[in-house]
Order: C-alpha cells, then structure tokens, then sequence
C-alpha cells in the first residue's frame, strides 16, 4: 500500500509541478509556490495514512461494539451455557482473538462441560471468519 501511494504521490507531484512550472511561465509566478504548497500537504497526509494504518495494525485494540455483541449472541444461543462473565476481544493485523468466561451447570461432569466449551469455540470460528484463535474458561454455576 505504501509502494502505491507513493507511485500515486509522484503522479500528483508531477502534475503539480507541471501546472505550478507553466503558471509561473505564464505571468503567474505565485502559481509556482502554490502548486508546491499543496503537494507538500498531499504528501504530508499520504504518509499520515499510512503511518496511522500501520501504527493500528501493530497495536491490539479491541472489536467494535456491533462485531462484540454478534460473537455475544452467538454464544449464549448454546442451551447449556448459562451465561458469559466475560468476553475480551482484541484485533491484531487482520485477525481476532477472543478470551471468554462461560458459565454451564455445576452438576455437568468435566467431559461435558468441555464438550460445551468446544461446540461454543467451533460455533465462534464458523461464524466469524477472521477469528484467529478462542480462549474459553467454563465456570460453574449452582
């Protein structure tokens, strides 16, 4: 993306450059500093962009709201789970990764509270594509 906007960036300078050099050449000589002006702010906001890009993509940050409560009602729409006491998202590149509590029955033997768990997990990669990996705890509930 940077090789692109800087491909873009040397187009749009040129062109500029053109109009600035051919201004001035035609009695408009403020036309020159004008045209340099504005690719200076072309440049200053392209390079901007691809810093901010760049910066968020290194940096967890959590989904958005909307995205949180699909993966929320994908979960609790399991009849065994009982409820959630917490759901944590976090984006990394392109990719989510999700730490969830899960509260099942007390009385469930450990074999299907982890058969719960690993429906609830395959559910979550299924629905959500760009779900990279599902962290899930199962807490019991009297």
């Amino acid at each position: 993306m940077a090789d692109a906007w800087h491909h873009r960036s040397d187009a749009l300078s040129s062109i500029g450059a053109f109009i600035g050099i051919a201004g001035s050449r035609l009695g408009f000589p403020v036309m020159d500093s004008a045209a340099s002006l504005v690719i200076f702010i072309f440049i200053a906001k392209a390079a901007f962009d691809i810093f901010k890009d760049a910066v968020d993509k290194m940096v967890d940050h959590s989904c958005d709201e909307h995205t949180e409560k699909e993966i929320y009602d994908c979960v609790i729409a399991h009849s065994d789970v009982l409820g959630i006491d917490m759901l944590q998202s976090r984006i990394f590149g392109n990719k989510i990764y999700i730490d969830l509590e899960i509260e099942v029955c007390a009385d469930y033997t450990l074999e299907k509270a982890h058969d719960i768990a690993e429906e609830v997990h395959k559910d979550i990669e299924k629905s959500f594509p760009k779900v990279k990996h599902v962290m899930i705890h199962v807490n019991p509930v009297k």
